[in-house]
Formats: structure tokens, sequence, C-alpha cells
């Protein structure tokens, strides 16, 4: 092989190595399996969702999430023809309840109840829902992050009945953000 052709050979291949790395990893998130650790385990056929319970850390892809207690919702186990492969269950949803922390590079969501939505690939944060961009924070009712377009969407809180209050005699919720300036 000349020098001239290794050499472009050389520069090709680095420039493929650096496009595959460079490329965000949540491209590949969705199909990437998902790991989960927990004190405890309980499967339901009937209703095709597993319980996780204490201590439960899930990882797929760049994604983190922990909490108290997760519920995991499937599709249904579908019924292979004779000699084909029956099709593999796929997750719908997560359900996580209590000190739920999900975190995504520099991205970091805490809330006490967390469902994330397969389909749209959303995770939705409720009750004292948080979210942190390096140093900066927001908080509101509802926090929406959607996983693919790397955004959040942050929604404020009960509507008042009248001027001030709400139908609790609460102040209406509204969206906070703390933006730390250097």
């Amino acid at each position: 092989m000349n020098s001239s052709y290794r050499f472009s050979f050389l520069i090709i291949f680095y420039i493929v190595f650096i496009t595959i790395l460079s490329t965000p990893s949540s491209v590949f998130a969705e199909d990437a399996p998902i790991h989960i650790e927990a004190n405890r385990m309980t499967s339901t056929e009937k209703s095709n969702s597993v319980v996780f319970t204490g201590d439960v850390d899930a990882k797929q892809g760049d994604v983190r999430i922990r909490s108290d207690k997760m519920t995991v919702h499937y599709t249904p186990k579908k019924k292979s023809k004779k000699g084909q492969k029956a099709a593999s269950q796929q997750v719908e949803k997560l359900i996580c309840i209590g000190n739920v922390e999900i975190t995504r590079a520099e991205w970091l969501g805490t809330s006490k109840k967390m469902v994330y939505l397969s389909k749209e690939r959303q995770v939705i944060l409720t009750d004292n829902a948080k979210a942190w961009q390096g140093q900066n924070m927001v908080s509101g009712d509802k926090i929406i992050y959607y996983l693919d377009e790397g955004r959040s969407e942050v929604v404020g809180g009960r509507p008042a009945t009248t001027v001030g209050e709400t139908a609790d005699g609460k102040k209406p919720s509204r969206v906070n953000m703390t933006i730390l300036q250097k």
C-alpha cells in the first residue's frame, strides 16, 4: 500500500470515527438496553408490569433515573405464528414515585413523581418538580423534558378562581427560575 493511499485511508477512518463519537448517544438510547437495579422486584403478567422498590437505579444510554419505586409497563407479548419468532416486548411507560432524580449530561430533574412515556420520549416530573442545567434552576408544578429535543417545558400551577387565590385558598403557583451569572 503506497503512502498517499494509506494517508487517505487514515483521514477517512479518522473522520468516520470522530463522526460516530460526536453523534449524540440519545440517537442510540431509544433502542439501548435498560439496566435496572433495586432491592426488590415484583412481576405481574396480567397487567404487563414490573414493580421495582428500594433504592431503584435505572440506566439507558446517557439517561439515569433513581427513585424509591419504579413501575415499568410494557407491551403485551405478541403470539408468534408457527415457525416464526415472537416480537419482543417494549417498554410503554415508567412511573417513578419518591425521591425521583433523572440525569442526562448536565441536565438534572427532581420530583416526587415522574412518568416516562416511551412512544413520545417524554419525561414528566410533578409534585415539587425542579430542573437544573449546570447551576441554573427552574421549578414549577410540572416539568416536561423532551429527550429527543433536549428541551424542557415548565408549567406553573393551579388556575385561580378569584384574583390571586385558588379553590383551596392558596395562591396559584408560578414558574420560578434562578440564573447564576458569573
